[in-house]
């Protein structure tokens, strides 16, 4: 059975999907045959009216949100509204996140904060909010946006690698706690992705030759590379896998 088939009548979830990665698995999603609901900061929102536009010219319905991850009451109304809206959350993929570079020593505790109340905390509730109803029916996936900082942290991202490690052991630890109710959690660990935030962190363009050249693919990635990843994961391809942790990363990483 091919993905397409599986994800007929199926609703996938996307947090921080106005743009980059979360905007690429949007669209997708949607090209794979998933209706897709999508989230970000009201901030964001003619953003998210793009990604929106991208998942209905693919022929899938788009269920639109604004939210803040870091807002329990804002998520649980969220997932309240598409459950009724949609009738069901088949797929929850935890993209939103932000990287504010800093040195630890100059790192101040509202940045701190900032960082792990979106990137930790807001996957640690997300999941809260979806899972009961993925329990309930015995059925569901659940795909952490995490990083290969969380494996390695690097100078000026210590406080968000820390965010990103944490997401790899919620990921280790929640997949143990739903196995048995039929829901897999698995997380993806992109490398350098050369998104706005990734171009803005890496600075100038001798740090992106250099890093093209330590990748084994000599390319370092497009949003566009993580859907592949997340296809398998939220299919039935993938069925017997649970708990791991996908390093995305065109040959920077080996652990």
């Amino acid at each position: 059975m091919t993905i397409l088939a599986q994800a007929k009548g199926k609703t996938a979830l996307v947090t921080g999907a106005s743009r980059g990665i979360g905007r690429a698995l949007a669209k997708g999603l949607a090209d794979a045959g998933f209706d897709v609901a999508i989230t970000d900061l009201s901030s964001q929102a003619a953003e998210l009216d793009v990604t929106k536009a991208e998942v209905e010219a693919a022929g899938r319905k788009a269920y639109l949100y604004t939210m803040d991850v870091s807002k329990k009451a804002e998520i649980e109304e969220t997932v309240a509204s598409l459950l009724k809206d949609a009738g069901g959350i088949d797929v929850l993929i935890n993209n939103a996140g932000i990287l504010k570079p800093s040195l630890l020593q100059d790192l101040d505790e509202a940045s701190w904060d900032a960082h792990f109340d979106i990137n930790a905390k807001g996957v640690l509730m997300m999941c809260q909010a979806v899972l009961p109803h993925m329990r309930a029916k015995r059925s569901g996936r659940v795909i952490n946006i995490a990083s290969i900082a969380g494996r390695q942290g690097v100078p000026t991202q210590g406080h968000y690698a820390a965010t990103k490690a944490t997401v790899i052991t919620l990921t280790r630890v929640l997949a143990q706690e739903v196995g048995m109710d039929g829901v897999t959690v698995n997380a993806i660990c992109p490398g350098i992705i050369l998104t706005e935030m990734g171009k803005n962190n890496l600075g100038s363009e001798a740090a992106i030759r250099h890093w093209e050249e330590v990748a084994a693919l000599k390319r370092l990635g497009a949003p566009e590379d993580i859907i592949g990843p997340v296809l398998f994961f939220a299919s039935d391809l993938s069925a017997f896998v649970t708990g791991q942790a996908l390093n995305v990363d065109g040959g920077i990483y080996y652990h």
